[in-house]
């Protein structure tokens, strides 16, 4: 469509300037005949020539930087760039970075992108129309940045870019329902629906360690690794106090890591797991080298396994072969303590409170800024802080224990791929993709 634009503009731009030449040497030749005339028609002319450029220039589209890996050293925050991006620029300065990150969630009656009930790989607990929610408005809305547009997904285009590619989620559940999101997005452009399958048959749950999906017609393998916290669990040293029951490895990555390495697209996500009530009373401490770390606090044994996973990537990752994204911490929406509960609200939040930063993504971010090869930072956690309507609730699989953490799907998750989309397409034309 860009191009059929461009060739037709581009041709009568070319039309018209001959065309004026034209007349010009015909009036010039009888000048002394019809000098008003003349002037006449060329100044129409000229007038002709600039409104069709003006056309040309107005209608063509705006190509801009959409995704990252840029960290203000100032603020701290992500800012967002593109190039070679088409999005459409809210903005009448033409040059101005589009932060995809920054903006608002806003009613769109197109959305969702794909029913869950006709998706195999979608597990029963994210389904939350099949699990009797009856409210459907937290399906239509579309993540909004301040001054630009994250592009519409176009499966085509999308099954296209990934064609003969390897396409890896590792992290926790979190990380599992974007990649079944991913899947099921991606499935809207198959006609033959038994042309992808999970290659070993599996059911989708969270006991399963390695899920693989594949799309026999494009070559594509979608994968998704759980490993909640990155970095090894083992046997406890000897000696260590009764109350040790399991050491989390800070300064080593998970064991399943060298199965990460040859990808093309590798997302991470981890933090949920990193609490006192899922370590320390579950009798999870923190090991480094030979000897246990009992006083460490979660938020340093959260920067020890970062910077564990920083060296791995630096050491592992080809960067010439494989992009290397990391989601920051996505809020939840729990009351505060003492007793926490679960409130599904029937809209998003208005205002966030300070919900919309959280610590863990600011050490994401900060590892990130000092790698030594590009990673992309899918800064999440202010988008997702306003979705306090998009929870579980009691719509799971097990309704008895609400939850506000997950996500239904369709949902947020989708938000987040329809942005690795526009990563996507800023990075089609290098070599890696």
């Amino acid at each position: 469509m860009m191009s059929s634009t461009f060739g037709h503009l581009g041709s009568a731009f070319i039309d018209v300037l001959n065309l004026g030449k034209l007349k010009f040497w015909g009036l010039f030749k009888n000048w002394n005949f019809q000098s008003c005339n003349g002037i006449i028609v060329i100044g129409s002319l000229l007038f002709f020539v600039a409104a069709i450029s003006s056309g040309y220039f107005y209608i063509l589209p705006t190509f801009q930087p959409v995704i990252i890996n840029h960290v203000n050293s100032t603020s701290g925050e992500v800012d967002v760039h593109v190039s070679n991006v088409h999005v459409k620029n809210s903005s009448t300065n033409l040059g101005s970075e589009c932060n995809m990150f920054d903006g608002r969630w806003v009613k769109d009656e197109s959305y969702p992108l794909y029913n869950a009930s006709q998706c195999p790989f979608i597990e029963r607990g994210f389904n939350c129309l099949a699990n009797g929610r009856r409210d459907k408005g937290y399906l239509k809305w579309r993540w909004q940045p301040q001054k630009c547009e994250i592009p519409r997904f176009d499966v085509n285009l999308m099954l296209e870019l990934l064609r003969g590619k390897r396409v890896v989620f590792v992290g926790d559940s979190l990380g599992r329902t974007q990649w079944e999101s991913m899947v099921c997005m991606l499935m809207t452009g198959i006609k033959d629906k038994k042309s992808v399958y999970e290659v070993n048959g599996s059911k989708i749950t969270k006991r399963i360690r390695h899920l693989e999906v594949r799309f026999s017609s494009f070559n594509l393998r979608v994968e998704f690794y759980r490993s909640v916290f990155l970095v090894q669990p083992g046997p406890v040293p000897k000696q260590s106090p009764k109350r040790v029951k399991t050491a989390l490895r800070l300064d080593r990555l998970d064991d399943i890591s060298k199965e990460w390495i040859d990808s093309d697209v590798l997302i991470f996500n981890t933090g949920h797991w990193w609490t006192p009530s899922k370590l320390f009373d579950m009798g999870w401490h923190f090991q480094v080298g030979g000897k246990m770390k009992l006083g460490m606090s979660v938020a340093g044994a959260f920067k020890t396994a970062l910077a564990t996973w920083k060296s791995w990537v630096e050491s592992k990752i080809n960067a010439t072969k494989t992009h290397v994204l990391f989601r920051t911490f996505e809020s939840t929406h729990w009351s505060s303590a003492p007793r926490q509960r679960c409130k599904v609200t029937k809209e998003p939040m208005s205002k966030l409170n300070g919900s919309d930063r959280h610590p863990f993504s600011d050490v994401i971010i900060d590892i990130a800024k000092n790698l030594s090869i590009p990673v992309t930072v899918l800064h999440v956690t202010p988008m997702a802080a306003f979705r306090s309507d998009a929870h579980l609730g009691t719509w799971s699989d097990n309704p008895s224990v609400p939850d506000c953490s997950h996500w239904c799907l369709p949902g947020v998750p989708d938000a987040w791929n329809e942005m690795l989309f526009s990563y996507m397409l800023s990075h089609q034309h290098t070599q890696r993709i």
